[in-house]
């Protein structure tokens, strides 16, 4: 008996090596006629572990491998191109943090910097005045 081929989209991947993929069907009400979505959730074995959440795959029956595992992965056929707009909010979060923390450092460094050089001249100042009156001031 040949082995069932089937098509489905990758809905976790937090398992090694397991997927739980599910495949869309669309299935005709017995007694109403309307055409109702549901879907078939199958346990896939992922060796490599290739897919992620998302990802377009292609699966095929294989022998049982645990109590709900029965399906092995034969290949990815699209990659999930989806962006997760909070991951990328909260990076571009800290890093503006990181940015403003910088600057602040640069502005504190450049501050301390002129304080010192305005110390210096005061000091040599001090020193001009010292060789000429014999007086100290401070």
């Amino acid at each position: 008996m040949p082995k069932k081929v089937s098509i489905g989209i990758v809905t976790s991947d937090s398992n090694s090596k397991t997927r739980r993929v599910e495949i869309p069907r669309l299935v005709q009400h017995p007694k109403y006629g309307k055409y109702i979505r549901q879907k078939t959730v199958c346990y896939v074995h992922d060796e490599n572990d290739e897919s992620h959440i998302g990802d377009t795959v292609e699966i095929i029956e294989g022998r049982r491998r645990s109590k709900t595992k029965r399906w092995e992965l034969v290949r990815v056929v699209e990659k999930n191109t989806a962006v997760d707009l909070a991951a990328m909010r909260t990076q571009s979060a800290i890093l503006a943090e990181e940015l403003k923390e910088d600057e602040n450092n640069q502005d504190a460094d450049a501050s301390s910097e002129s304080t010192a050089d305005d110390d210096a001249a005061v000091d040599s100042g001090a020193a001009e005045e010292n060789a000429d009156g014999g007086q100290e001031s401070e």
